[in-house]
């Protein structure tokens, strides 16, 4: 027995069993939450543009010419649809502004991560996410989190390719920087020197 595709369940959907799009929905969800969370910051918020992605998804769905993968086109109505909910509510997601950060600091913050708890590093990756803007915590998101390429990076948020990367190096800076400065206490507190 063969595992249906996407484009096999599109097939399905165009052909008018619409049951099938519920396979596409719970094979994306996850992603879709995540990445939405990511932009918008807040799980009752990122649980909304989840579901009004997947029915933008749906009603565009003949629209979809399978020139990139499904999940890229998805991936750029979540996108959009989170930065339209961020607009509609006129929210002000904050961030930390970071003007120096030195190439030295990152191997300190690497080696303190090593005392964390797994559990600990996530929750504390997560926190350091929602203090970079928007753009930058979608790019690490996606290349990081999501494993996508970095064609298909700038496929979904409409820039270059070289910009991508600038972007994507410039952000896992500034992560580094904020990581650091939550790490290094700890660092210091388990015998580590500075």
């Amino acid at each position: 027995m063969t595992q249906n595709t996407d484009q096999d369940y599109i097939e399905q959907i165009r052909a008018g069993n619409v049951n099938a799009y519920a396979m596409l929905v719970t094979k994306y969800k996850a992603m879709t939450f995540t990445l939405a969370f990511r932009v918008v910051g807040n799980k009752e918020d990122a649980e909304e543009v989840a579901q009004d992605t997947f029915v933008k998804a749906y009603k565009a769905l003949d629209s979809f010419k399978g020139t990139s993968k499904f999940s890229t086109w998805l991936y750029r109505i979540v996108y959009n649809t989170s930065l339209d909910y961020i607009k509609k509510n006129k929210r002000v997601v904050l961030s930390e502004h970071i003007d120096e950060i030195n190439e030295s600091d990152i191997g300190t913050m690497q080696d303190a991560m090593s005392y964390l708890e797994a559990k600990e590093k996530k929750q504390m990756i997560e926190n350091a996410l929602l203090k970079l803007p928007e753009e930058e915590r979608v790019l690490l998101t996606l290349f990081y989190f999501e494993e996508l390429s970095l064609k298909e990076i700038s496929e979904i948020v409409k820039i270059s390719y070289d910009n991508v990367k600038i972007k994507l190096h410039r952000s896992r800076k500034k992560l580094y920087h904020i990581l650091k400065n939550v790490v290094e206490p700890i660092y210091l507190n388990h015998g580590g020197r500075k």
